[in-house]
């Protein structure tokens, strides 16, 4: 207890200091999100950055809880699971798949976005030049960044944006993105700064030869419970289409009754480690099953729960590889389909 009260005084120094020693960024992040939303995250971000109960969406937070990385790993290495275990985490996976929105405009017809979704970029010294290497040859018209740059919920963050200006070199198109429960508001300039489009209860219409889609994104949903489909929503018009960027699907059914034609999202890992079969023992997730990894539907919205790039808590996985996914939107003529492509065929 005394250790867990030293550590929240620590990151809350540190995070007030960081703001009143930085006048400039705090102006920064209150004209991007505004006073109150700025205000809230910090105060999460202060007093239960590191909380293993009760805050945000779910009971149990196990990667604010230390012990568990160094009891899994204990066990990988009795069972002589740890290498393969990181090579599993690195053998990633692309996925396509087909989405069909009937009243997609015909100049949209086609367009695909790359989504790379809980990327924990300073995992593994090797993973960012690696993923870099697997979507370098991927051909879409936009990239949608769904959440979680950093490893530790909490801490220094200099290693995983490093990865994300090594990842960028990569992408070659307009990059989109939100803020998940592992990446702290003080991110939002340096994320920025690499050209990225921070969505953060916000959305932008994206035009061609005169037709539009309307991209929204909210802020994270799980733990800072920062999000507000309300402000995401505002301008767009009923009749278009309308992609919503969140981190995990715990929102899914407000984000369908708002009027969203179609969510991506990620958190959940896929269970990361999982049973034969792709059994997830968890996924960290308040939502239904049903949403916790692959192509889903509720009420007239399409959904997709990625389960990710990255690892959390401990760098490996089992029974669940890392995926990259391209989205294809169409007009009709088919049914929503998912395949995997092994990442030496792309």
């Amino acid at each position: 207890m005394i250790a867990a009260a030293v550590m929240n005084t620590s990151m809350t120094m540190s995070t007030l200091s960081k703001l009143k020693e930085d006048p400039e960024l705090h102006d920064y992040l209150v004209l991007r999100v505004g006073k109150a939303h700025l205000r809230q995250r910090i105060g999460v971000e202060t007093e239960h950055v590191a909380d293993r109960f009760g805050q945000g969406r779910t009971l149990f937070h196990i990667e604010n809880w230390h012990a568990a990385a160094a009891i899994i790993n204990v066990a990988l290495k009795i069972t002589g699971l740890a290498a393969r275990g990181r090579a599993n985490a690195l053998d990633f996976q692309v996925r396509h798949n087909e989405w069909v929105l009937p009243h997609l405009p015909e100049v949209f017809e086609g367009f695909t976005l790359l989504q790379l979704s809980d990327l924990h970029l300073d995992s593994l010294a090797s993973f960012p030049d690696l993923l870099a290497e697997n979507i370098s040859n991927l051909e879409y018209d936009i990239c949608v960044l769904t959440g979680d740059y950093r490893f530790l919920t909490h801490g220094p963050q200099q290693n995983a944006m490093l990865g994300l200006e090594r990842l960028c070199r990569d992408i070659d198109r307009d990059i989109y993105a939100i803020l998940g429960n592992h990446d702290s508001i003080l991110m939002t300039k340096p994320i920025e700064s690499l050209g990225i489009r921070l969505l953060l209860n916000e959305n932008i219409q994206i035009e061609r030869e005169g037709d539009s889609l309307w991209l929204a994104g909210i802020d994270d949903p799980h733990y800072f419970s920062a999000d507000n489909l309300e402000k995401a929503y505002d301008g767009i018009p009923d009749e278009a289409v309308s992609l919503l960027l969140a981190h995990s699907p715990e929102i899914y059914r407000h984000a369908a009754y708002v009027g969203f034609d179609f969510m991506m999202c990620g958190h959940t890992h896929g269970g990361q480690i999982c049973l034969p079969g792709e059994i997830a023992l968890t996924y960290n997730s308040s939502a239904p099953r049903f949403t916790g990894a692959g192509v889903w539907s509720y009420d007239l919205m399409q959904g997709y729960t990625s389960v990710g790039a990255g690892s959390s808590v401990v760098p490996v996985r089992f029974n669940c590889p890392p995926e990259i996914t391209l989205h294809h939107l169409r007009r009709g003529g088919m049914q929503p389909s998912t395949a995997i492509v092994a990442k030496r065929d792309c």
